[in-house]
C-alpha cells in the first residue's frame, strides 16, 4: 500500500492549483489514504473510471453522517435528512419528491428572471467601473434565484451567505472548523423551523410549501427532511453556481483566445460552460462515502467501513479520458466530465446551474468587453473548504 503524505486539501493554497498534485497522485497512487483530522481519516480516489465506479453507488454507502458522526446533538439532525446523504430506496424517495422543480422545462422558465438579475447586478456595477465579482454577482445571481424559489424573503438572503461560508469550512474535517460552525447550524435550523410554520399557517406558491405538500404515492417529508431539502437547495443551489461563474470568469480572462472565441461564437456557448465546468471543477470533491465491505481498486483494498472521497477535479483532468487534459478548449467534444456527479447522485440542479452559469458569464463579457483583473491571477485568494472550489474574492475593473 502505497501512503503519501498529502498538505492540507481543504486550505486556500491548495485549492489555488490543486491539478498538479492530482496528477502525481493518477500516477503514483490512484487511491491514497490521507488524514483529515485527527478524528478522521478517507481514501482519495482520483483516476476517472474509479471515480465513476465510487458515485454510481455499488459497494460505497452516503449515509456518513448517521455511522460516522452519531456524536452530534441531535439538533443538528435535520441537516443529515437529505437524499445527498441517503441511500436506496430513501433517496429515491426524497428524490422523487423534489425533482419536479428542476426538470430541464421547469428551469428553461427561469431564463427570463435569471437574465432580469444578471442585467440588475451588472447595471448597479457598471457606474463604479470596478465589481467584486463573487459577492455582487456570481454569490447574488444565484442566491437570489434560488431564494425566490424557496420564497425566502428578500430581507433573510444575505444571511444565508454567511451561514454557507461557516457550514462550507466546517466541511473542512478539521475539529476547529466543525466546532466553529455548530452555532450557525443552530440558528439555520430555527430559522428554518420558524420559514416552515409560517409556510404551514400561510401556503404560498413557493418550494418551501410545495415540499410540506409534496406526495408521491402517498409518502411525504417529514420536518426534519423538509428542512435538510431546504438546507441542502440552498447550499448546493448557488455554491456550484458561484464556484462556476467566478472561476469561469478567471479561467476565460487568463487564456484570452479562448475568451475571444467566447464573446465571438455564441453558437459555443453551451460547450464553453461544459468545458468550464471540466476545467474549473467548482466542486473539486464529491461527499463522503462509506465502503459497505471491503473493496479493492487500483490495487489497493480499502476495508469495508472506510470513508473513501472521489476527486471530481482529478477525474476532470485524467489524461487517459480528457486529451490535453490541462488545456482549456470551450469546443471540447466529447466531454463527458463529472463536475455534476454521476448515478443515482447525480446533481439534481444541475439544469438550472449551467442555465445560470450560461446566461450570467454571456452577460458579463457582452457588456464589459474591456473586462480585465484588477490585480494579479497569482494574488487571488481562494476558499477554505474540502467539497467546493472557487475564489473567495476576484476583484475587476469593468
Amino acid at each position: 500500500m502505497r501512503r503519501i503524505v498529502l498538505p492540507d486539501i481543504s486550505s486556500p493554497q491548495f485549492k489555488a492549483d490543486p491539478y498538479p498534485f492530482y496528477a502525481r497522485l493518477r500516477t503514483e497512487a490512484p487511491v491514497c489514504r490521507t488524514r483529515l483530522s485527527f478524528w478522521l481519516s478517507a481514501w482519495l480516489v482520483t483516476r476517472y473510471d474509479d471515480v465513476v465506479f465510487v458515485l454510481k453507488d455499488g459497494p460505497f454507502s452516503n449515509d456518513f453522517l448517521s455511522q460516522k458522526m452519531g456524536w452530534l446533538p441531535r439538533a443538528f439532525a435535520p441537516f443529515t435528512r437529505h437524499l445527498l446523504n441517503a441511500d436506496p430506496p430513501d433517496h429515491i424517495r426524497l428524490r422523487t419528491l423534489v425533482s419536479k422543480a428542476f426538470t430541464p422545462r421547469s428551469v428553461e422558465r427561469l431564463q427570463d428572471r435569471i437574465q432580469a438579475v444578471c442585467e440588475e447586478l451588472l447595471e448597479s456595477a457598471a457606474s463604479r467601473g470596478r465589481i467584486e465579482l463573487v459577492r455582487e454577482y456570481a454569490l447574488r445571481l444565484p442566491l437570489t434565484v434560488i431564494a425566490e424559489m424557496l420564497g425566502i424573503p428578500a430581507e433573510d438572503r444575505r444571511r444565508f451567505d454567511a451561514w454557507t461560508e461557516r457550514v462550507v469550512a466546517g466541511s473542512s474535517g478539521a475539529v476547529v472548523d466543525m466546532v466553529r460552525a455548530l452555532p450557525t447550524l443552530v440558528q439555520s435550523v430555527r430559522y428554518l423551523r420558524g420559514l416552515i410554520a409560517r409556510r404551514r399557517a400561510e401556503p404560498r406558491d413557493d418550494m418551501v410549501t410545495a415540499l410540506l405538500r409534496a406526495e408521491e404515492a402517498g409518502d411525504k417529508l417529514s420536518e426534519d427532511e423538509v428542512i435538510g431539502m431546504i438546507a441542502l437547495l440552498l447550499l448546493a443551489g448557488f455554491e456550484t453556481t458561484m464556484g462556476l461563474i467566478a472561476s469561469g470568469t478567471l479561467a476565460l480572462l487568463q487564456h484570452p483566445e479562448q475568451r475571444t472565441r467566447f464573446v465571438l461564437e455564441p453558437g459555443l456557448a453551451e460547450s464553453a460552460i461544459e468545458e468550464l465546468l471540466r476545467y474549473t471543477s467548482p466542486l473539486d470533491i464529491g461527499t463522503f462515502r462509506l465502503a459497505r465491505e471491503d473493496v479493492t481498486m487500483g490495487g489497493v483494498t480499502i476495508p469495508k467501513g472506510d470513508v473513501v472521497l472521489a476527486v471530481l477535479g482529478s477525474a476532470n483532468r485524467d489524461e487517459l479520458r480528457f486529451p490535453s487534459p490541462d488545456t482549456l478548449d470551450l469546443a471540447r467534444e466529447p466531454n463527458r466530465h463529472l463536475a455534476f456527479g454521476a448515478g443515482a447522485h447525480f446533481c439534481l440542479g444541475a439544469p438550472l446551474a449551467r442555465l445560470e452559469g450560461r446566461i450570467a458569464l454571456t452577460t458579463l463579457f457582452r457588456r464589459f468587453p474591456d473586462l480585465r483583473l484588477a490585480e494579479p491571477a497569482s494574488a487571488v485568494r481562494w476558499r477554505r473548504g474540502l467539497f467546493f472550489r472557487g475564489p473567495q474574492r476576484l476583484p475587476l475593473i469593468l
